[in-house]
Order: C-alpha cells, then sequence, then structure tokens
C-alpha cells in the first residue's frame, strides 16, 4: 500500500535528491527545455512550480526563498526577471512534460520537461474565432456593410488608372534613356 507516501525519492538520500532537483531547476530556468527521465520530470515539476509562483510578486522574502530552493544567484536573478514576466498572468502550470520513448542505454522513459511560455510552436493566442452566420434574414448592419464596398471599388479603379498612366510614362522614359547612353557611347568613341 502507498498510503502516506507523497515524496518521489528517486531511490536518493534527502540532501542528494534535493541538491539535484535544485540544479534540474536552475538548468530548467537558463535553457527553458531539459530531456530526463518521466519521474524526474514529475518530481521536478512539483519542485519548481510553487517556486516560479513565488517570482510572480518580486519581494525580498519571496527571493529569499527561491533562493533557499534554488541555491544560485544567477538562476534566481533570470526567475524573477525573465520568467516571472512571462508567466505574471498564467494561473498555474508553468511546465509541460513531453513524453520521448525510451532510452537505449537502460530503456528508461524519457521525457522533456518545458516551460511553457517559451515555446513559440504551442502558440495559442494566435487563433482566431470562427465566424458564425445565422440564417435570419439581413439586418440592418449587414446591408449597410454591402454598400460600402461598391464605393471602394469606385475608388479603387480610379488608382488603378492613376497607377496605369504612371507605368506608361515610366517605359517612355526609360526607353528615351538608352538612346541618350548610346548617343554619348558614339561620341566617346569618337574622341
Amino acid at each position: 500500500m502507498r498510503h502516506g507516501k507523497k515524496v518521489m525519492h528517486l531511490g536518493r538520500k534527502t540532501a542528494h535528491r534535493k541538491s539535484m532537483l535544485a540544479n534540474m531547476a536552475c538548468s530548467l530556468i537558463e535553457h527553458k527545455r531539459i530531456n530526463t527521465t518521466v519521474t524526474k520530470a514529475k518530481a521536478l515539476k512539483q519542485f519548481i512550480e510553487p517556486i516560479i509562483t513565488k517570482s510572480k510578486s518580486d519581494t525580498t522574502h519571496n527571493r529569499r526563498l527561491a533562493f533557499s530552493s534554488l541555491r544560485d544567484k544567477v538562476a534566481v536573478s533570470e526567475l524573477f526577471r525573465e520568467v516571472a514576466a512571462k508567466v505574471g498572468d498564467r494561473p498555474g502550470g508553468y511546465t509541460r512534460i513531453i513524453k520521448l520513448g525510451n532510452r537505449l542505454g537502460d530503456n528508461a522513459d524519457m521525457a522533456l520537461i518545458e516551460l511553457v511560455d517559451f515555446n513559440d510552436l504551442y502558440k495559442t493566442e494566435e487563433k482566431t474565432k470562427k465566424k458564425s452566420r445565422r440564417r435570419g434574414g439581413k439586418s440592418k448592419s449587414t446591408a449597410e456593410a454591402t454598400n460600402a464596398p461598391a464605393e471602394a471599388v469606385v475608388v479603387e479603379e480610379e488608382n488603378v488608372a492613376a497607377t496605369e498612366e504612371e507605368k506608361k510614362a515610366d517605359e517612355a522614359a526609360e526607353a528615351k534613356a538608352p538612346e541618350k547612353d548610346a548617343k554619348k557611347g558614339k561620341e566617346t568613341d569618337e574622341k
């Protein structure tokens, strides 16, 4: 039975386990993603998510709490400067675990753990909402919208005519330019 077993021991003594998780957390903050085993990734997720939550409010007390867990000044400063700015509006779930398969040497289950907001492949803000259409008759706003494009078409036709005239003038100027160059070339030959 597993009653009351909340800590993943990872086959290590307490001091070794805490040091390993602190090192992995510092690497995750520095590189934004790391490869490790699935069990270590799950333990790291439990370890680092409360620290990231504390980093959202930049106080001296929270910095000291983060430093006591991470034991690295550079990682703490990067956590409070860069990571906290990106995850400021996220209510939780700052990391993502992606399973990669088994390791060749010992067949261990491998995973990629990454900070969610730093991955560009899974951006969800750019998805646009699908426009819904009802089967009812046209409303006043759609009738007005249909009149507006007709006026825009007339303006565009005038612009197209003006650009065509400019193109013809440019072509005529280009045609005259080689003739002048040819005359200059003859003059230089004669000298």
